[in-house]
């Protein structure tokens, strides 16, 4: 009985696999396909992402993606450090509605957030394009940056700072010589769980980049309306890698920080 169930628990997890991941093999099975069809299989082939990387629109659209990406995570996780900081120091009670104000972001729907951030910029006047859209990653990139430092913050030893003040060195030297180093794995872990966010969203990045801007989301959605070239199975094959490759980064220094601290 106890064989049985176990099983059933393997069969039951192997089919939630393979719904999840059954139409991303697809995909990458696609971008190896020398036929233009996806019901006949023309033999393997590279060439798609050698066309892939010879057509300019994208190219930069992948440069605008990574660019974005990059500076969205690096603004967003300087300001969410320095406001889990500021949020760690607080009162109980301001630091509990401090933490439930950073979790709405989290919980509201991505079309509210872009059409909001949408209206809030054409009432500022601000043209839509690259900058609006760097802005709305960041906004919606801090509360993730926020809720991956403070667990570390919660660790730290408030005694080493303080000693170290103790002993002559400024607040802000303090911070980066004791501080800096206990949370570095929770600042980590939010720059590319902010980098990740960044590189394949598309709901606010839709509203927010008006006409000038194309990232590999919003062009990938826009070629679907045309018909999918198999230079978008490419695409969307390495951007699916890249993004895997991220996450198992972001678990593999989470379960080492956590081992580290176990051990202590």
């Amino acid at each position: 009985m106890v064989n049985f169930r176990r099983f059933l628990h393997k069969f039951y997890l192997g089919l939630v696999i393979l719904f999840l991941y059954a139409p991303i093999l697809v995909l990458i099975v696609l971008s190896f396909n020398s036929s233009k069809s996806r019901s006949k299989w023309g033999g393997f082939t590279t060439k798609w992402y050698s066309s892939m990387f010879a057509n300019d629109t994208i190219m930069l659209a992948l440069k605008d993606t990574l660019l974005i990406a990059v500076l969205s995570a690096l603004l967003a996780t300087v300001l969410g450090t320095v406001a889990a900081i500021a949020i760690n120091h607080m009162r109980k009670v301001p630091r509990t509605i401090m933490l439930g104000i950073t979790n709405i972001p989290m919980l509201n729907a991505e079309i509210v957030t872009g059409i909001s951030l949408m209206l809030l910029f054409l009432a500022l006047d601000l043209n839509l394009g690259f900058i609006t859209v760097l802005l709305s990653h960041i906004a919606f990139n801090v509360p993730y940056v926020i809720l991956s430092v403070m667990p570390k913050l919660a660790q730290t030893n408030q005694s080493t700072y303080e000693a170290a003040l103790d002993l002559g060195a400024t607040p802000l030297k303090a911070f980066f010589l004791i501080v800096l180093p206990d949370i570095f794995p929770g600042v980590i872990s939010g720059f590319l769980l902010a980098f990740t966010l960044s590189l394949d969203d598309f709901i606010i990045t839709h509203f927010t980049r008006g006409a000038t801007v194309n990232t590999l989301s919003t062009l990938i959605y826009s070629e679907t309306r045309k018909g999918i070239k198999p230079e978008m199975y490419a695409l969307s094959t390495l951007l699916f890698t890249g993004v895997l490759v991220l996450l198992i980064l972001v678990n593999h220094l989470g379960k080492k920080s956590d081992n580290k601290n176990g051990k202590i």
